[in-house]
This record gives C-alpha cells, structure tokens and sequence, in this order.
C-alpha cells in the first residue's frame, strides 16, 4: 500500500501592508507639505515669506487648502512610523525611531485642528506688527509644533545610532547635525521668521531622505503564490501520471 503526503498548500501567506509602501508616506509627506506652503505663499495677496510663517496660511477664505495639507501631512507621517517599526524591527533605533516619528506627525495632526493667530498683515485685515499675544488656539498650535519638532529632533539623534550600527557612518554624521540645524533655525526665528521655516523645512527634507534610505534598505515583500496542483495532492498526481504512461506503453 503507497501512503501519499500532501505537500502545504500556499506557497507564503498573503502579504501584509509592505514596509516600504508605508515608508513612502514619510517620505512624501514634507515635499507634499513644503510644496503646498510654497505654492500658496507665492500666490495668496499679502503673504510675505520674510514675516509670515507657513502656518498662518491655515487663516482666510483658502486656509482650508493648508489646512487639509497639515491633516494629510500628518496622516503620511503616521503611516511611516508603523513602515518604520517594520522596517527597524530588532535593529538598534527599532523602538524609539518610530515612536518619536509617530509624535511628529501626531503634531501636524493638532496643528491642523487648532491653526495659528494672525499677523504681520496676514490674513487681509490683520494687524501690520507680529502678534505679541497667542489665542488659545494659537497656544496649542505653538505647542503641537514645538513638541513635534523636538521629537523629530531626537528621531534623527537616535537614527544616527542606528545608521552608525550599520557602517554607513555619513549617514549617521548628517543624521546628528540635522538636529543642531533645525534648532537653529527656530531660535533664529526672534529675528526673522524665515529662519524658522528654512528650519523646520530642513527637517522635513531630512526625514524624506532617511525614510528613503530605510525603504532601499526593506526586502521585496513574497507575494502569494497559488498551490502547485500537484505539490497539493502530493503521491497521487505522481501515480496518476505513472499509470497514465504504463498503459501508453504497454498499447
């Protein structure tokens, strides 16, 4: 009596949301956010990009399209800290990188809800001087940013070690002074506000650029394969066909 086996029946198991597909929404999310800043500075009456920031274009009658920018912004950003996790899993940087990641885009998230005061003539009929007091709203604005970009800070500080263990020592180097630069940046932003966003928009760039390193980094994910027929149904298929072939033979 033949025993037959049968062999498993798929080949891999139905892929998971990809790491690197995840990574690409960190990756997109500051050419879309500055991109839309930009576009919109060059085009809005009264915007100054040497005495407003970004965020005040949140106010007006189009302050819903940097609104959404922030909101999406922040979703993408979200999105690459879970490829992040996956990406970074049982490495040096694994645990905290995409934490840190995640609070960044956590803060676009609330900056987009709450938006910033008006000032320094924007929008139309505000005040000419920057505003020397912050609404409620602005205050939390202020504060989501703030939080985010230190916590994008330290993500850098702690994807250097990562970058560091893996011998790609100019990655690691430029991973440890993009920090110093945005922080500049918003120190120098007392005396002028472009400092501030010429900082703010390094970081995002910079966070576009490791998250591409790490999705180059990310293996091809398997892809399901249907069953072989006669891998499914093992012995039997091979019997079959030896059967077949005898009594061709013998005729």
């Amino acid at each position: 009596m033949t025993r037959t086996t049968s062999a498993p029946i798929a080949e891999g198991a139905p892929a998971r949301p990809a790491a690197r597909a995840l990574l690409a929404g960190a990756a997109a999310a500051g050419p879309l956010f500055l991109g839309a800043g930009l576009t919109q500075g060059l085009t809005r009456d009264g915007f100054d990009f040497t005495r407003n920031a970004l965020s005040q274009l949140s106010l007006g009658d189009l302050g819903w399209i940097q609104i959404t920018a922030f909101l999406l912004t922040g979703v993408l950003l979200l999105a690459g800290a879970a490829g992040m996790s996956r990406a970074l899993r049982g490495t040096p940087g694994g645990t905290w990188a995409p934490r840190l990641i995640g609070v960044f885009g956590g803060s676009f998230l609330l900056a987009g809800v709450f938006a910033a005061d008006p000032g320094a003539g924007f929008p139309a009929g505000a005040p000419e001087a920057r505003a020397v007091s912050l609404s409620a709203h602005g205050a939390v604005h202020m504060f989501a940013g703030m939080v985010g970009y230190l916590a994008l800070c330290a993500a850098f500080l702690v994807l250097a070690r990562h970058f560091a263990t893996q011998g790609r020592r100019g990655w690691a180097v430029a991973s440890r002074i993009a920090p110093a630069v945005v922080l500049a940046g918003f120190a120098g932003s007392s005396a002028g506000v472009l400092a501030f966003t010429a900082g703010a928009g390094l970081g995002l760039l910079w966070l576009t650029a490791v998250t591409a390193r790490l999705m180059a980094a990310v293996p091809p994910v398997m892809r399901y394969q249907p069953p072989c027929p006669a891998r499914r149904f093992g012995g039997a298929a091979i019997r079959n066909h030896r059967l077949r072939t005898d009594g061709n033979t013998s005729a």
